[in-house]
């Protein structure tokens, strides 16, 4: 971790995890019950760092702005409910006609393939999170989420959203 703190964070989560799971073990095998458990809270914490790296270059492909700007195409993005600074109409209204279309893409897609996607990207589970969920396995999941990521680009290109 070169963030601190990140890395307490984590840590944080991980004493947690174990107080909750783990309360009632011997205190003998606490210690590799929590050095199993840090590695997987690392493993996830890599993994959504991943996913997120990923959509942020998808949205930042679409972004009208100057190569030199460097913020976080999804701070920008608003809803309802977001207190943030409103954008300007022509921006607001460019926003909503990208969300639509993006929307528009994952209502096409399979019913399994949606379900999969939305699971792991937007809700941020893990494989064998979105697999106990689903009620298949992991290979399933695998396949959904990759059909699903290539069809979407697929349409989303068709639309006329290209990457530069």
């Amino acid at each position: 971790m070169r963030d601190e703190h990140t890395a307490l964070d984590i840590v944080q989560d991980t004493m947690i995890k174990l107080a909750e799971k783990y309360g009632d073990k011997p205190a003998n095998e606490l210690p590799l019950l929590f050095q199993r458990i840090l590695q997987n809270t690392i493993r996830d914490h890599f993994r959504r760092q991943k996913v997120r790296n990923t959509w942020t270059t998808l949205f930042s492909s679409f972004s009208t702005k100057n190569d030199e700007d460097e913020s976080d195409p999804l701070e920008l993005l608003s809803d309802d409910d977001n207190c943030s600074t409103p954008p300007l109409p022509d921006a607001a209204l460019q926003q909503k006609q990208v969300i639509a279309r993006i929307e528009r893409a994952l209502e096409r897609l399979p019913a399994r393939q949606r379900e999969a996607f939305l699971l792991r990207y937007w809700e941020g589970l893990d494989i064998i999170e979105t697999a106990a969920v689903m009620g298949c396995t992991e290979g399933s999941v695998k396949t959904h989420c990759s059909r699903a990521t290539h069809a979407l680009a697929a349409a989303l290109k068709n639309t006329g959203m290209e990457q530069p």
